[in-house]
């Protein structure tokens, strides 16, 4: 019997993607304590960017509301306004994965250069969303 294949909606590549993309943030941000001194770090209360813990923590949370949601917001909003948000926040997520290389460790640049990949493939999704239902 023959495999099927079967044509997966521009959503569901969406979706699909931004949730692999939370999977490395979070591996990515989970194996980095496993870096030399970062926990000694982590309990003297040194945070990686200058400032107050409270407002620095605030920050990256902020930083990363938007991919948590996207799976969700990329089902469920209009065509139009999912695809805007899709190319813009696609767009910038590579940018701040680009900035982000300033670790030398391998696993997070190996893990950065595939979130890039995947970011820059829900703007290329994203830009070439089918205009007729037929061609989803």
């Amino acid at each position: 019997m023959p495999f099927e294949d079967i044509n997966v909606h521009v959503r569901l590549k969406l979706f699909a993607l931004w949730c692999s993309v939370m999977f490395f943030y979070i591996y990515g941000d989970y194996f980095q304590l496993y870096e030399t001194g970062q926990l000694q770090q982590m309990s003297e209360g040194k945070m990686p960017f200058a400032g107050n813990p409270q407002g620095v923590l605030l920050g990256m949370a902020s930083v990363m509301i938007v991919p948590s949601l996207m799976p969700f917001l990329s089902l469920v909003l209009p065509v139009q306004i999912s695809r805007w948000l899709n190319i813009s926040f696609g767009g910038i997520y590579s940018l701040i994965m680009i900035v982000a290389f300033y670790s030398g460790w391998y696993f997070y640049i190996l893990f950065g250069v595939i979130e890039i990949i995947l970011t820059l493939h829900i703007v290329w999704y994203a830009w070439t969303w089918p205009k007729e239902a037929s061609n989803q």
